[in-house]
């Protein structure tokens, strides 16, 4: 059987992981050049401690006391759109305690049984994701974060996740490189982390020995149907046949569900990070800085901060005004490190997939009895992305899936 993925970032290539150990022919079309996707430049956290989705109690009025500030976290930038409203009238009906408390256990499935995945991927590719199992702080530097972050420490005990509060003094004695300025926080040491760059690289690596056939800078332009299935995909180059398809195309997954009559409703979420090289005092564990939603990641001797989500449709734009933020709250919490806000060209940017309630979009519109989609994961998309490639393999194969996926369904 030939499956045809429309995506190359992490989860499309993580599909391809598991399709292609299954024995089928695989061939990945992808926009890009495949070495500036969404997929490279985020924080590389695989994290069971994000069981919390997105929309949540709280974040609708947080939201709206930083939505109308450029520097802020998170901010939307003011336009007439349809489909902006439409999300962000469903986010903020998924924002409820009802709903979080139904959605949790899902999201807590997911991500727990791509956990171990994602380590089993990377013992079978060699170990050449550098994944770390160090754990993740969630760092706070004000009393009413640290009140809140104990409060999801017993939420995380509730799904069997060890979650100790620790003093300012305990955290210090774990960063003994660096002084950290927080008033407490929470530790999470089932957290993971992998170096995006070098996952990509690897699984790019893998796939191509492997006889995937990889397609970069291919544009999709429409599909060829036929009796409720789909028969071929069109790009700009040629039809490609197969008998299965998948569609994971990360925040372009609206565009392309469109042109199969699916709808879907996902909003772009950009990101920034910058790296800083061979850093002479580092930090040993990743962390959260809670109040100002940064995230930090130790890559050897190098150190990734990055942050915001920023709702301004499909746009590589880089706004320093929203960096410096980042750069700032890494030197607060961190006093010791002295970054320098970096100059334009050394700043990434992408575009996270996200979904008005926080779960992801993976399973089959019931329009089309061949095609799959995977998206919709947000910032969890290295965090999901070996489970979602499981999933899949296990929908196109007809067999009973290792979670229940009900939650994730396409038409919800």
């Amino acid at each position: 059987m030939k499956i045809c993925i429309a995506g190359g970032g992490v989860i499309g290539l993580s599909c391809a992981y598991y399709l292609k150990k299954a024995g089928f022919e695989v061939i990945v079309v992808d926009r890009g050049n495949g070495t500036n996707n969404c997929s490279f430049g985020n924080a590389g956290y695989i994290s069971p401690s994000h069981f919390i989705p997105l929309a949540s109690p709280g974040i609708v009025a947080q939201g709206l006391k930083w939505m109308l500030s450029s520097t802020s976290p998170f901010y939307i930038k003011p336009r007439l759109s349809l489909d902006l409203m439409r999300w962000g009238w469903k986010f903020y009906r998924n924002a409820t305690e009802k709903t979080v408390k139904h959605n949790a256990p899902h999201l807590n499935n997911i991500l727990q049984l791509s956990r171990s995945l994602m380590i089993d991927m990377d013992n079978n590719l060699g170990g050449g994701f550098e994944l770390k199992q160090d754990g993740c702080f969630m760092l706070c530097r004000t009393e009413e974060g640290f009140i809140h972050e104990k409060e999801l420490a017993r939420d995380a005990a509730s799904f069997g996740l060890d979650a100790p509060v620790l003093s300012s003094s305990e955290i210090q004695a774990m960063e003994p490189e660096v002084k950290v300025n927080v008033k407490g926080g929470v530790f999470f040491p089932i957290d993971c982390h992998v170096h995006p760059v070098r996952m990509m690289e690897r699984l790019y690596s893998y796939l191509q020995q492997q006889g995937t056939d990889i397609q970069f800078q291919t544009e999709i332009k429409g599909f060829e149907k036929k009796d409720g299935r789909i028969t071929a995909l069109i790009t700009d180059k040629e039809k490609i046949k197969a008998d299965e398809f998948v569609v994971a195309a990360g925040a372009w997954l609206p565009d392309v569900l469109s042109m199969l009559g699916v709808s879907v409703l996902l909003q772009s979420g950009k990101g920034y990070s910058t790296t800083y090289v061979n850093v002479v005092r580092n930090i040993h564990h990743p962390a959260i800085l809670v109040e100002d939603r940064a995230a930090m990641t130790p890559l050897g001797r190098d150190l990734r901060i990055g942050g915001t989500m920023e709702l301004s449709g499909i746009n590589h734009d880089i706004k320093m005004h929203r960096v410096k933020p980042i750069v700032r709250a890494a030197n607060t919490f961190y006093p010791d490190l002295h970054l320098e806000v970096p100059a334009p060209e050394m700043v990434w940017t992408g575009l996270r997939p996200v979904s008005p309630d926080g779960l992801p979009y993976i399973g089959r519109p019931s329009q089309w009895s061949n095609v799959s989609v995977a998206g919709g994961h947000a910032m969890l998309g290295v965090s999901l992305a070996a489970a979602t490639g499981h999933l899949i393999r296990q929908i196109i194969m007809n067999e009973k899936t290792d979670i229940p996926i009900e939650a994730f369904r396409v038409e919800r």
